[in-house]
């Protein structure tokens, strides 16, 4: 297992008390169709972290690979005048991962986490698990309660 992966299996267990499954990939999953593709499962089913600056505040939007961010809805729920995609240094610092990567929980700065609603229609959703080439399934409901998130209308 990549070590980035088993960092993130190791985090989990010890912040969450969560084992996680890992699946690595040799051909990637940095896109959410080429994670779904990898799966076997549908793309609605991958749960892409993304983070976005709302105003100077990040914020990790975790959405369906189904579904673009909407940015103004984003902003809305952050209390916030704008808001943008975060830049690949922003992430990191944001996270401690970096983008392809960036799993939905083990965050190093605490942002706010944002979950796409449509997610909850599944039994099952597929996450990053610290690389572009490692995923973990979880409930969509788990998750929300692990990443401490608000389900929320965030999707065009």
């Amino acid at each position: 297992m990549h070590e980035r992966a088993a960092e993130f299996a190791e985090r989990a267990r010890e912040e969450y008390g969560v084992e996680v499954d890992v699946h690595e990939f040799d051909e990637g999953t940095k896109t959410a169709a080429d994670a779904a593709d990898a799966i076997g499962c549908d793309v609605a089913q991958i749960a892409s972290s993304i983070v976005v600056v709302a105003d100077d505040t990040p914020v990790v939007v975790i959405t369906s690979g189904a579904n673009r961010v909407d940015l103004e809805k984003v902003a809305v729920y952050a209390d916030a005048a704008d808001a943008r995609m975060a830049e690949a240094d922003e992430v990191k610092n944001a996270t401690g991962w970096s983008i392809g990567g960036v799993p939905p929980v083990c965050h190093e700065n605490g942002a706010p986490v944002l979950l796409d609603e449509t997610l909850l229609s599944h039994d099952e959703v597929w996450a990053a698990a610290g690389t572009p080439t490692a995923v973990w399934p979880i409930d969509p409901e788990r998750l929300v309660e692990l990443a401490g998130a608000e389900a929320a209308d965030v999707a065009e």
